[in-house]
């Protein structure tokens, strides 16, 4: 199998590039939630969800291992609070999640397998 070129930028990341789509989908599904939850359900999916791959950006730039690591974990559990959102929309009658939970546990393998990566090289 090819060695990857290591990554220059986080875009170039495999899981930064899933994550940011798994928002924009996000981001399509929650604009037809009921206009009562703007600033409740809408509000916290989309801030959960903005927080995977802003920490998985924020985490590329760190120096150390460690601390890469950390945000890596940040990531998971922001993703986590996003997966619940998205089965209270769906609970709710809101929207169905299906092809988004889907792309959210790709998302969890992808960032599990560079956390641990990440832990055990520091």
């Amino acid at each position: 199998m090819a060695q990857r070129e290591p990554a220059r930028k986080f875009e170039d990341l495999i899981v930064w590039q899933k994550s940011h789509a798994f928002v924009i989908g996000v981001y399509r599904l929650s604009a037809s939630f009921p206009r009562e939850e703007t600033y409740g359900l809408t509000a916290q999916l989309r801030r959960a969800a903005v927080s995977v791959p802003g920490n998985i950006a924020e985490g590329f730039k760190r120096r150390g291992h460690a601390d890469k690591a950390r945000l890596m974990n940040i990531a998971e559990g922001s993703l986590e609070e996003a997966r619940y959102y998205l089965r209270l929309a769906r609970n709710l009658g809101y929207a169905s999640d299906a092809e988004l939970s889907t792309d959210a546990e790709e998302v969890g393998h992808l960032l599990g397998a560079y956390g641990r990566t990440l832990r055990s090289s520091s």
